[in-house]
């Protein structure tokens, strides 16, 4: 990304949920001077996150918007496209599908003109199960209709790259990303949000038996920092962002304890999905060479930051 000495113009969809609006707010701070503008159709973002927040908005659906219409022969540095239907229990295919799909192909068409950098939320999702470290390379697998409309945005923006080199696109595949903001997605916000607010209640924290399963929990710090520094991305590329180890979900019940005073057993419950990661962990190897990316919160720190934000002494 190269902005001259004129301030950054900068665009984030899905500004108003979990990663989008901390990253809406971090790049407001690392670049104070810089033209904001967060798109969102509030289907699954909620304002309350974009308190403090002081650049554009513009109420609107992805799958829909005429970008033309809408800004015109606007030139943005990069877009940061995060707006997606990330619900994995939402079963209607075309819904899934056609609105994250579409809304992609929509935001290509409009950037490929001027060639304006793309960064967008590919997911750990595509890989499907795993027993090991997932590398960018692997093949994809998806399990669930979500995955799956993932796959299908990383297949167009490779083969957009491919036939334009000079055109910077980065598709970074979030792993299981935890903190503050994430509370209005309900059910699909993180183990870490939904056992810590179990056991402040005074309740066992309910994991699946025998709590083995393992995932790569990434603080939002974290998957904030890499996004940001795939502005400075010199090629297009996929990238994994997570903390690069795997941890049990025995092992979260452990940390949430310590951090927050309590000594609870876990309540093992059986698992009901069919279609289940039992193991998450991401390989950082292409994501700290490319973009010098090297995360800061293993699970113990990053609980603990996010307990503190959680409830406040």
């Amino acid at each position: 990304m190269s902005a001259g000495t004129s301030p950054l113009n900068l665009v984030v969809t899905g500004g108003a949920g979990f990663i989008g609006s901390n990253l809406a707010l971090a790049l407001q701070e690392k670049f104070p001077e810089a033209r904001l503008t967060v798109i969102d159709d509030f289907r699954s973002g909620n304002f309350k996150n974009l308190l403090g927040y002081r650049g554009d908005f513009v109420a609107q659906d992805l799958a829909k918007l005429d970008w033309w219409e809408q800004f015109g022969d606007e030139q943005f540095d990069a877009i940061f496209h995060l707006a997606s239907i990330t619900d994995t229990t939402v079963h209607d295919q075309f819904v899934q599908v056609h609105d994250n799909v579409e809304s992609f192909r929509r935001l290509l068409k409009f950037a490929r003109q001027k060639k304006m950098q793309i960064v967008y939320a590919s997911s750990a999702a595509t890989y499907g199960p795993a027993r090991e470290a997932s590398v960018e390379s692997n093949g994809a697998a998806p399990a669930n209709v979500y995955a799956f409309s993932k796959t299908i945005i990383d297949n167009i923006a490779t083969r957009a790259a491919r036939e334009d080199p000079d055109w910077i696109i980065v598709g970074l595949r979030y792993f299981n990303v935890y903190g503050p903001r994430e509370a209005h997605k309900g059910v699909p916000a993180s183990m870490v949000y939904h056992l810590a607010k179990q056991m402040k209640a005074g309740q066992r924290p309910r994991i699946f038996k025998h709590g083995e399963q393992k995932r790569d929990f990434v603080y939002v710090k974290d998957a904030v920092e890499g996004s940001i520094r795939a502005l400075e991305a010199q090629k297009s590329g996929i990238y994994n962002l997570g903390s690069g180890r795997a941890r049990s979900f025995n092992e979260l019940v452990d940390v949430l304890n310590k951090c927050l005073g309590t000594k609870f057993l876990p309540d093992y419950i059986d698992n009901p999905h069919a279609h289940y990661q039992n193991f998450t962990e991401a390989d950082l190897t292409r994501a700290q060479d490319a973009l010098g990316y090297e995360p800061q919160f293993p699970l113990e720190r990053g609980v603990a930051d996010y307990v503190k934000w959680l409830y406040p002494a």
